[in-house]
């Protein structure tokens, strides 16, 4: 178990799936990275690749993090499959982990973040859509990997 910079408890290599690693996955490994710097590993993958959507990095680069040089993954194409945590963010990426997970000693947790992608109107609807999700990852962040107060003796 790895020390966050407030005294977190935080596992040691977290991975963050979502259906194509392309907007909500991305976006919560980049916040992870932002939170914690090189306290956690941290991927990103999907249960299929997509490409990477514009509106997730233009809406992540309004908060100076940069994504435009995310590659989308799978789970098959990781290079590292040895995570402590695995936070899924669709019902396909929950299956799918809790699947290949199945012999593992890796914990799964779906976080239920509605895509943004399957918002319609205009761009500015859109873009809001897209900072929800960023927003709402931000909160469920930090509200996981929270400094907790030590026990008293």
């Amino acid at each position: 178990m790895a020390r966050g910079p407030n005294g977190e408890d935080l596992p040691d290599a977290v991975l963050f799936s979502c259906t194509l690693n392309a907007i909500r996955s991305p976006m919560a490994a980049a916040l992870m990275k932002h939170l914690f710097g090189n306290a956690v590993y941290v991927e990103s993958c999907g249960v299929r690749a997509g490409e990477l959507d514009p509106l997730a990095v233009e809406v992540m680069d309004e908060i100076g993090i940069d994504l435009s040089h995310l590659h989308p993954k799978t789970f098959e194409t990781l290079a590292d499959t040895s995570f402590d945590l695995v936070i899924t963010l669709s019902p396909q990426a929950r299956h799918k982990a809790t699947e290949i997970t199945r012999a593992q000693a890796v914990d799964v947790e779906y976080w239920k973040v509605p895509d943004p992608s399957a918002y319609e109107g205009t761009r500015e609807q859109r873009l809001a859509a897209y900072r929800q999700a960023r927003d709402e990852i931000l909160k469920q962040l930090k509200q996981r990997f929270a400094a907790r107060p030590a026990p008293e003796p």
